[in-house]
């Protein structure tokens, strides 16, 4: 007997470099808008890369108070913005249910940065003792998680995960597991990250993973085009929502969509380069298409990984077509990051957004920059605009540093 329960999507959040709320970023996708500019952080000049996806307009006090905001890196700031409108969106409250039967699993990859860069300076201007108090508490990855448990008083299962670019994707697939099976009966889930500072940008500068398209960072990212040189640098946050069916009605919450499968898998294979042909990702599309019980025909779209990087682009293509057969070229497919940049441990759960909206509306957002069709990625990456297509279930796929391959499946809600 089958005794797994069914999760939906009842709350939805986040913040990025195209939009501070949810409704403002699928807008802002619909356009084909790029949030890739100069940045404004910081001096650039030393730099090969002189641009990123910021966000935009963002203040922390809009949405914090000030004491508080100081104490959190940006990344955790932007990890308790996410999951606060994630939360009010799904109406869900510690006051109105049992506390110990709502938890938190949300990550980030890298963690407090800025707090890292700040501090370091300080101890090399002045020695240990011109080291905050807070470093610590503001540098872990884990302190988002629990800064959201303590701001909404959710006494569940609460942690972080760590997993490069899968991050978010994982701590998804872990709240999906944890409802499913009875450790809660919701889950708050997601990821952060705040990447956009000098030691963030020179890593992954020296490493040659950036684009320099520094005369035109809105043409910068370009996933699956030919001209493709490199990903842009995201930073934001994204949050869900994850509910038991039944938990959710009798709350008389809206659904937005059910969440169906999951595949995790490691590549065992290189630090950073995905294997030729992407055979972990590979695995990790058929096993979250097995967890649902379907088959890869009924896949109506994928949110790729899509970096704008010449070997995930033609690895998750070639993955793509392994996992789908022939209906690898009827599937719709998009590169989100095309506009928002690679929010690194912040992806999969911004990207999920896209994935549980396009299932919502039956609209496909585009993969913008598409201009040059590259002969290792010859699918249909809905090319510059949005499409109305039927969503019955879509993919998202996140692939990180290290071989980490996570991928969802969401499902579009039906009521029974």
């Amino acid at each position: 007997m089958n005794t797994k329960r069914r999760v939906v999507v009842t709350g939805i959040g986040v913040l990025t470099p195209i939009g501070l709320s949810v409704d403002e970023y699928w807008n802002a996708m619909m356009r084909g808008a790029s949030g890739a500019a100069p940045i404004t952080y910081f001096d650039t000049a030393a730099f090969d890369t002189h641009f990123a996806c910021e966000l935009k307009g963002f203040k922390a006090t809009d949405f914090l108070d000030r004491k508080a905001a100081q104490r959190m890196d940006p990344f955790s700031q932007y990890a308790l913005i996410a999951s606060d409108m994630a939360v009010r969106d799904a109406g869900l409250s510690a006051k109105e249910t049992d506390p110990d039967r709502i938890g938190v699993v949300f990550g980030s990859g890298i963690g407090g940065m800025t707090t890292y860069d700040t501090q370091f300076t300080n101890y090399m201007q002045g020695g240990p003792r011109r080291i905050s108090p807070f470093f610590i508490p503001m540098l872990i990855p884990d302190i988002a998680a629990g800064n959201i448990s303590i701001k909404h008083g959710f006494k569940g299962p609460n942690y972080a995960t760590v997993s490069a670019c899968a991050t978010a994707s994982h701590a998804i697939g872990d709240a999906f597991r944890i409802v499913q099976y009875g450790d809660a009966d919701a889950m708050v889930c997601g990821g952060s990250e705040a990447p956009i500072t000098p030691m963030g940008l020179g890593g992954f500068d020296n490493m040659r993973a950036l684009s320099a398209r520094n005369d035109a960072p809105e043409k910068a990212s370009r996933p699956f085009d030919l001209q493709r040189d490199g990903f842009v640098m995201g930073e934001g946050g994204g949050a869900l929502v994850l509910e038991e069916l039944e938990f959710a009605r009798k709350r008389g919450a809206r659904i937005y969509c059910e969440i169906v499968g999951i595949g995790f898998t490691a590549d065992a294979h290189h630090i950073t380069a995905p294997p030729e042909g992407g055979e972990g990702a590979v695995r990790s599309m058929r096993r979250a298409i097995h967890d649902a019980g379907i088959t890869p025909d009924m896949v109506d779209y994928i949110n790729a990984h899509g970096t704008s990087t010449q070997l995930n682009d033609a690895s998750e293509t070639g993955a793509i077509k392994t996992t789908f057969g022939d209906h690898a070229r009827v599937l719709q497919i998009s590169s989100t990051k095309s506009m928002t940049g690679h929010l690194l441990g912040a992806a999969g759960a911004v990207e999920a957004v896209a994935a549980i909206l396009a299932v919502q509306k039956d609209i496909i957002p585009p993969t913008i920059n598409y201009e040059f069709p590259d002969p290792a990625c010859d699918l249909n990456y809905t090319p510059n605009t949005p499409v109305q297509h039927t969503v019955r279930y879509a993919l998202s796929n996140t692939f990180g540093f290290g071989g980490h391959n996570a991928t969802l499946l969401f499902k579009k809600y039906m009521l029974d």
